[in-house]
């Protein structure tokens, strides 16, 4: 990543979509702008978690306008990130496909670990170098995270479903201020965060964080109230309450430091923070800086290098806990690798370092079956919490685990995606050459991909040499029948 280069991350939130650009510069990312739109998208759940068409709309020209901000940059430069609000929509797919083509760029659905762990990265990143151990708090809209870090390492992680929108209007629908209300909503949202207390205990952390709109919004109150900036205390909290008890109501609270767009949710917002600070026993919480979308920068810069990659200490993990042959997974993934850069445009590395997870991976499922270990092993990945990866890729990486054997034609996967087709073709390939758990010799072996065609060339005298191996190639263009792709071996 060369000096001046500009990044770009769009964090779609439950309350607000941001779009954070940046500049980096020896190592660190220095702000260039910053817009936020408040499109109250987690208010736009209907009784079946669908999103509503006029939800949808919001959010669709919010991403329309941050896109005409947005053109030119290339694609690896741009990280668009979406959080609990899609992560629950049974119709996201809808909102997403359209969304990603009005952005001009993919937008990733994250996990709630994942979220958590790029939260922390964002909050690190912003404050000075310390030892400290650190207690972060992100109170979103429709999910609140809890990190226990120190420096730039998130030690623990934690996601639960309790947030600004969602508790303003489950506890605050009418916008009414009461004591009852309060006490309701605060006795919910520790039922739902009660679980964090047996590893946010008081003796895990020194300092405690509030990051993104609750924590931002509250401290800027206190500090107009005369509080000491940047600084929530329990103190300022309940001086707070009571000022929103005898306004009543949210449309008649008139609080300098209270922006228009916190007004409808800062009833659930402060409840929720009430119960944080009861829970966790903190009794002062300082306004960090950073939050999802510095994260989401700095995670651009780790997925430029492989060995910075996050993703790759991920696939080990998954190898060592699910009990992969390691030798055979790497044997597989040298094979896979090398068919692909024999048929892949230049430029298509990161699709080459996708195909290795998968074929590192092929094996993850027979710890649960051998017979269907393809079957377990698309499952695990797509439910799995796995740092560093958005959902989309996990769901990916299943698939082609999933379709590593059996009819092709059956495999759910858009094989008109033609790096797709070549990643599948290529691990298939490697699944089969490598079946006797041996290395195979695929030194005089090319493969080219051209429109609708797959074209394998192995030495005349190969199928001879090894005749289960030509068997299984022979296999594998019946596999490939009635697909849009034909597979073709050539003995040359």
């Amino acid at each position: 990543m060369q000096n001046g280069t500009l990044l770009a991350a769009v964090d779609l939130g439950s309350n607000s979509f941001r779009l954070e650009i940046g500049r980096f510069e020896h190592g660190h990312i220095q702000r260039v702008e910053y817009l936020k739109e408040t499109v109250r998208q987690g208010n736009g759940l209907d009784e079946n978690r669908n999103l509503t068409q006029d939800a949808m709309e919001r959010g669709w020209a919010c991403l329309a306008r941050f896109a005409e901000r947005l053109a030119g940059f290339p694609r690896e430069h741009v990280r668009a990130v979406a959080t609990q609000t899609l992560r629950e929509a049974r119709n996201r797919e809808e909102f997403l496909t359209r969304g990603s083509a009005l952005l001009g760029y993919p937008i990733d659905v994250v996990s709630g670990v994942e979220e958590a762990r790029l939260i922390y990265q964002g909050v690190a990143h912003m404050l000075p170098q310390s030892d400290e151990r650190r207690l972060v708090v992100d109170i979103g809209g429709r999910s609140t995270e809890f990190i226990l870090g120190q420096q730039f390492s998130a030690n623990a992680v934690a996601s639960y479903r309790v947030g600004s929108v969602a508790w303003s209007s489950r506890y605050f629908p009418d916008g009414a201020f009461t004591p009852q209300a309060f006490l309701a909503a605060e006795i919910a949202a520790k039922a739902v965060l009660d679980e964090a207390l047996s590893v946010f205990q008081r003796d895990a952390w020194e300092v405690a964080y509030g990051s993104s709109g609750t924590a931002g919004a509250v401290g800027d109150i206190l500090t107009a109230m005369g509080g000491p900036k940047g600084l929530i205390t329990r103190a300022g909290l309940n001086a707070l309450q009571e000022k929103l008890l005898r306004a009543h109501s949210a449309d008649r609270v008139r609080m300098e430091g209270l922006k228009e767009d916190r007004r409808a949710v800062i009833g659930g917002g402060i409840s929720v923070l009430r119960a944080v600070f009861d829970l966790l026993e903190i009794e002062e919480m300082q306004v960090a800086q950073g939050a999802l979308r510095q994260g989401a920068l700095y995670d651009l810069l780790d997925r430029e290098q492989p060995e910075t990659d996050l993703r790759n200490a991920t696939v080990n993990a998954l190898m060592q806990r699910f009990a992969v042959d390691t030798a055979h997974a790497e044997r597989v993934a040298a094979t896979a690798c090398a068919l692909f850069r024999q048929a892949a445009a230049p430029g298509s590395e990161r699709a080459e370092r996708k195909l290795e997870w998968a074929a590192k991976l092929h094996e993850v499922g027979c710890r649960i079956s051998h017979s269907d270990y393809h079957r377990h092993g698309a499952y695990i990945l797509d439910h799995t919490d796995a740092a560093g990866f958005a959902l989309p890729e996990l769901h990916r990486l299943g698939i082609l685990v999933l379709g590593q054997r059996g009819k092709v034609r059956k495999l759910e996967a858009d094989l008109s995606d033609a790096s797709f087709a070549l990643q599948l073709i290529c691990l298939r390939l490697a699944v089969a050459l490598c079946h006797a758990r041996r290395a195979p010799d695929i030194t005089e072996m090319q493969l080219r991909m051209e429109p609708g065609t797959f074209t394998l060339k192995i030495p005349s005298r190969w199928p001879q040499a090894f005749p289960q191996s030509a068997h299984l190639l022979q296999e594998e263009m019946v596999a490939w029948q009635k697909t849009p792709w034909e597979l073709c071996v050539l003995a040359d």
